[in-house]
């Protein structure tokens, strides 16, 4: 595997800013020398810690007994909770209590270490419809003509023709002949076969990508092939492709080979993201407990006019995972989407999670896309159906659409699936509207 090039280990939030104009001194962690691995840190639990004038990164470190994981120099306004904040890593239950019990100030502390989860599993077996990746890179254009559709089939993965026929693919990627060009899409995941020939040319500039799990700047995906969440991430980052094959992918690695991560990471590859240009936030992964440091990073991006998209799910409970249970937040609903699946039938899949908040649902079954080792394979999960509205997004946003608008007509512009009698038992939380309808949602935004 390609060797890991050292990076930044301190990473500061877009969304922290201190109340001190001190400068962070050497006792902060800083930019370690070029090619010397780092090992990621983790932490228990994380701390919110708001600021008061006079704080400096020692002062808090000394005071918490943890470590200062982000501070920014720039000052804070009154008022301003999310940018006035200290992100603070602890390492046991200890940590913070003498803090925590200053009657001037009080923490907000979470839990951290393997919060996050990628939903979906892998739906082929080797020996069965695994196999080696054939079609090439994925490229719409060949002499400038549409070369990946013939006949109404899909012909670089044949095996998903009935689901992009689903979503009316072949008509949206016309009706967008741009096919997503110019768009950006960061998938925050478990990183993706950064050598497969799939991901030839798609990729952003190795400048933009990150792994957090393992503190470097080579998302690569990592672990042993059907175990686990190995090839999770390049199977998102595919089916993205699939869909908008002119946009390109910015790999960022939060989860480990058995699909889990921490808050922290999820956090900062949100914020990583936005700063480093992407337009669309893909996160095929979820939690059963609120983390307000993640949604506050959501809070930050969607400000930007970034699009986040989230999985709902794979529990067949009656709510979302988070981020997707908020995506319906004031503060950020406009650029946050949730999706949930159905199969090809559009009844709601065994697995899928549903809600009256959930916002859409796409076909998230048996979805073939790259997999590690230059192979092929299928997975099933919302993770797999959240891409596909992340490359409808960058089908859009190609076109110079504003994003303003997207989300609203994406979820809008679904197809009613609640007539089917199976769906019965779920009328109103499968989506505000239903399904995602690919050639609605470009039709309707495009008359805005």
């Amino acid at each position: 595997m390609t060797n890991k090039i050292a990076a930044l280990s301190l990473l500061t939030l877009g969304l922290l800013s201190a109340c001190s104009n001190t400068a962070p001194t050497a006792d902060v962690p800083s930019t370690p020398p070029a090619a010397t691995p780092v090992a990621q840190e983790r932490f228990v639990q994380v701390a919110m810690v708001p600021l008061q004038a006079g704080d400096t990164p020692q002062s808090l470190a000394a005071a918490v007994g943890g470590a200062v994981l982000s501070w920014a120099e720039d000052g804070c306004s009154s008022g301003d909770e999310i940018n006035c904040m200290a992100i603070m890593g602890l390492k046991s239950q200890a940590d913070g209590q003498p803090l925590r019990a200053q009657s001037d100030r009080t923490m907000y502390i979470e839990p951290n270490k393997d919060v996050f989860g990628g939903g979906g599993k892998m739906t082929a077996t080797m020996g069965g419809r695994i196999s080696m990746w054939a079609g090439g890179r994925i490229s719409m254009w060949a002499g400038g003509r549409i070369s990946m559709w013939a006949g109404g089939q899909f012909t670089q993965l044949p095996e998903n023709t009935k689901l992009w026929q689903k979503i009316r693919l072949e008509e949206a990627q016309h009706m967008a002949p741009k096919l997503g060009a110019g768009v950006t899409v960061a998938v925050i995941d478990t990183g993706l076969d950064l050598q497969h020939p799939a991901f030839s040319n798609s990729l952003s500039a190795p400048s933009t990508w990150y792994d957090f799990y393992d503190g470097d700047t080579m998302p690569q995906d990592e672990g042993t092939f059907g175990v686990g969440g190995y090839g999770h991430g390049s199977n998102v980052a595919g089916i993205v492709l699939q869909v908008a094959p002119g946009a390109k992918i910015m790999p960022l690695r939060v989860l480990g080979s058995d699909g889990s991560g921490d808050v922290i990471m999820v956090a900062r590859a949100i914020l990583w993201a936005a700063d480093h240009g992407a337009n669309v936030i893909n996160l095929s992964l979820g939690s059963s407990e609120n983390s307000k440091i993640v949604q506050d990073a959501i809070k930050k991006v969607t400000r930007s006019r970034v699009l986040v998209v989230s999985s709902a799910g794979n529990s067949n409970l009656n709510k979302i995972t988070y981020p997707a249970a908020d995506a319906t937040a004031k503060d950020s609903g406009d650029y946050s989407l949730s999706v949930g699946s159905v199969d090809l039938n559009d009844v709601k899949s065994s697995f899928s999670n549903y809600s009256d908040k959930l916002k859409l649902v796409a076909p998230g079954e048996n979805v073939y896309a790259p997999a590690p080792d230059g192979r092929m394979a299928a997975w099933s999960g919302t993770s797999m159906a959240a891409p596909m509205a992340s490359g409808g997004l960058a089908l859009a946003l190609g076109q110079q659409l504003a994003s303003g608008e997207l989300i609203e007509e994406m979820t809008e512009n679904a197809a009613d699936i609640y007539k089917i009698s199976a769906n019965n038992p779920y009328k109103d939380k499968l989506g505000e509207k239903g399904r995602l309808d690919l050639v609605r949602f470009l039709d309707s935004a495009s008359d805005d």
